[in-house]
C-alpha cells in the first residue's frame, strides 16, 4: 500500500510540476518549452476532406508518439471554408473535431499551434479583396478564439499561414505588404476582444509571405496589442529553393559536405542560413519578440538517391541554428509515406531525420 501510495502521490507531484512549466510559457520560456517542434501537415488543412491528402484522420497514438520522440509542440494548419456556410459560420461538427485534435495534442502533454492556413486562397492582400477578406478572417477567429477561449496557454494561434500575392514572389509592394499588416492587426484585435484567457494568449503573427526579407523590410514593428510581450513572429525557410523545393532542378548536394559545385547552389549553404536567421533575431528576438520558424523542410529527388545525405546535413543545421538564433524550429512534416511518423500507428518512419531534429536543440 506504502508504494503504491508512493508513486501515485509521485504521479501527481509530476502532474502538477508539468501543468505548472506550462504556466511559465513567456516570452524568455517559449524558446525552451516549445523546442523542437513538428507540423500535423496534410491533413485538418487538406482539401476537400482531411484524409484527401494520404493521411488518416488525426488519433491520439500519432501525437503521443511525436511528443515521445523528443517534439515539445506541434502546428496544426487547419482549413476552415470548406467547412463553413455561405455567411462564413463554422459548421459545429468541425470546431467539434479540430477541438478534439487539441485535446488530443495537449494530452500527450505537446504546446499546440492552430492557424487558418491556405483555405483555399481566399486570404488575398489586395486592395480589391481587402475588406472582403478582413471580414471573413475576423468572423473565422472570433468563432474559433471563442471557441478555445478557456483553453490553456498551451494552445497558441496563429492568425494566417504565407499570405501573399498568388503567383508573387519575392520583396512585395509596400501596400500589398501593409493590407498583411492590417490582417495582423484585425486577427490581434479580434482574439482579444473574445475574453477569457484569449485577453493575454500568445499570438502569433506572420511575416508577408513568412519570408525573411520581407520581415525585414516591413514586419519589425508588430501590431499594437492590449497586453505586453504576447505576441510572436512567424517566418518560413525553404532555401535555396532548387535544393529543397524545386523537383525539376538538379541541384540535390548542400553545405560544406558538397563535392560537386555544379550540384549545389553554393550561395545558400551554412553561412547563408546563419546570416538569415541572425537578422530575425537582431530584428525581433532580441528586442523581446519571440519568433516561430513555422515550416522548413526538403523534399528528395529520386533520381538523385545519394541527396540523403544532404538532406540530413541541412534539416540538421537549420534546426540547430534558428534554435541558437532564438527560433522555436518547427519541422514541415506532411506524413504519409514519407513523414517522419506513420499518422495511424505512430511509429517512426524516419528516425535518422527525428534524431537530427531533436539532437540540434541540445547542448
Amino acid at each position: 500500500m506504502f508504494a503504491k501510495t508512493t508513486l501515485l502521490l509521485g504521479v501527481i507531484l509530476s502532474a502538477c510540476s508539468a501543468q505548472a512549466e506550462h504556466q511559465k510559457l513567456d516570452r524568455t520560456t517559449a524558446l525552451r518549452l516549445m523546442s523542437p517542434g513538428i507540423n500535423f501537415g496534410n491533413t485538418l488543412e487538406a482539401i476537400p476532406k482531411e484524409t484527401s491528402w494520404g493521411n488518416p484522420e488525426p488519433n491520439a497514438a500519432a501525437f503521443r508518439a511525436i511528443r515521445a520522440a523528443g517534439f515539445r509542440s506541434v502546428r496544426i494548419p487547419i482549413a476552415w471554408t470548406q467547412y463553413a456556410d455561405t455567411d462564413n459560420n463554422i459548421g459545429a461538427a468541425w470546431m467539434k473535431h479540430v477541438t478534439d485534435v487539441v485535446r488530443m495534442a495537449e494530452g500527450a502533454d505537446l504546446f499546440v499551434v492552430i492557424n487558418i492556413h491556405w483555405d483555399g486562397g481566399w486570404l488575398q492582400p489586395t486592395p480589391q479583396k481587402r475588406e472582403a477578406a478582413t471580414k471573413k478572417l475576423c468572423k473565422f477567429w472570433k468563432q474559433i478564439a471563442a471557441n478555445f477561449g478557456e483553453f490553456d496557454q498551451r494552445l497558441l494561434f496563429a492568425g494566417t499561414n504565407e499570405t501573399g500575392i498568388e503567383g508573387q514572389y519575392g520583396i512585395p509592394a509596400p501596400d500589398n505588404a501593409e493590407i498583411q499588416n492590417s490582417f495582423n492587426q484585425a486577427f490581434v484585435n479580434t482574439v482579444r476582444s473574445t475574453g477569457g484567457r484569449n485577453r493575454d494568449r500568445f499570438l502569433v503573427v506572420q511575416a508577408y509571405s513568412t519570408d525573411i526579407d520581407s520581415a525585414m523590410k516591413f514586419n519589425t514593428v508588430m501590431p499594437t496589442d492590449t497586453v505586453k510581450g504576447r505576441l510572436m513572429m512567424e517566418v518560413h525557410f525553404y532555401s535555396p529553393y532548387n535544393f529543397t523545393l524545386n523537383e525539376k532542378s538538379d541541384v540535390w548536394q548542400w553545405g560544406a559536405n558538397a563535392t560537386d559545385p555544379k550540384a549545389t547552389d553554393t550561395w545558400g549553404n551554412e553561412a547563408y542560413v546563419d546570416g538569415q536567421f541572425l537578422k530575425v533575431k537582431q530584428a525581433f528576438v532580441d528586442k523581446g519578440v519571440p519568433v516561430i520558424l513555422g515550416e522548413y523542410a526538403v523534399g528528395l529527388k529520386p533520381k538523385f538517391p545519394g541527396m540523403r545525405r544532404y538532406q540530413k546535413d541541412w534539416v540538421a543545421y537549420v534546426t540547430r541554428s534558428a534554435y541558437r538564433n532564438g527560433m522555436v524550429p518547427m519541422y514541415w512534416d506532411i506524413g504519409a509515406e514519407s513523414g517522419l511518423f506513420n499518422r495511424a500507428t505512430g511509429a517512426r518512419q524516419d528516425s535518422e531525420l527525428i534524431g537530427s531534429i531533436v539532437g540540434a536543440v541540445k547542448g
